[in-house]
């Protein structure tokens, strides 16, 4: 998928035109059309990238990550494997009640899918705070 389908599949999917996207961003319409063909100027880039919330390198197709930021699937992996060891520590350590009630196994499972998330939400905080610019994109 090269920089102009990309950026097409931003703009269905926020449901705006590549006119109405060059108009919003100051670039012309044909000048984005090109890009299929040439490679975009760095600030016009930038544009995009800034209009979509999305990396450059997201654009020129050197990622699949949208933002420097989000989770790799092995960040994802072992957020989940944290999460398991803290919901074991509560099941084993403590009881879990939910209204003076033991917890059930889909009450744990719904714990631990909070954890996670909230985990991995955490994680892409961090990485957004302390990444160093020039790692970014």
């Amino acid at each position: 998928m090269n920089t102009l389908d990309r950026i097409k599949l931003l703009a269905k999917q926020r449901d705006v035109t590549i006119k109405e996207l060059a108009a919003n961003i100051g670039i012309g319409e044909n000048s984005i059309y090109r890009w299929d063909k040439t490679s975009p100027a760095s600030d016009k880039l930038q544009k995009v990238a800034d209009y979509f919330d999305v990396s450059t390198d997201y654009l020129l197709g050197r990622t699949e990550k949208k933002k420097y930021y989000e989770l790799s699937d092995k960040e994802k992996k072992d957020i989940a494997i944290q999460a398991e060891e803290l919901i074991e520590g509560i099941a084993n350590g403590e009881n879990l009640n939910f209204y003076g009630e033991p917890a059930t196994k889909d009450q744990k499972d719904r714990l631990l899918i909070a954890i996670r998330t909230a985990m991995e939400m955490n994680k892409e905080e961090a990485k957004q705070k302390f990444t160093r610019k020039d790692y970014r994109d």
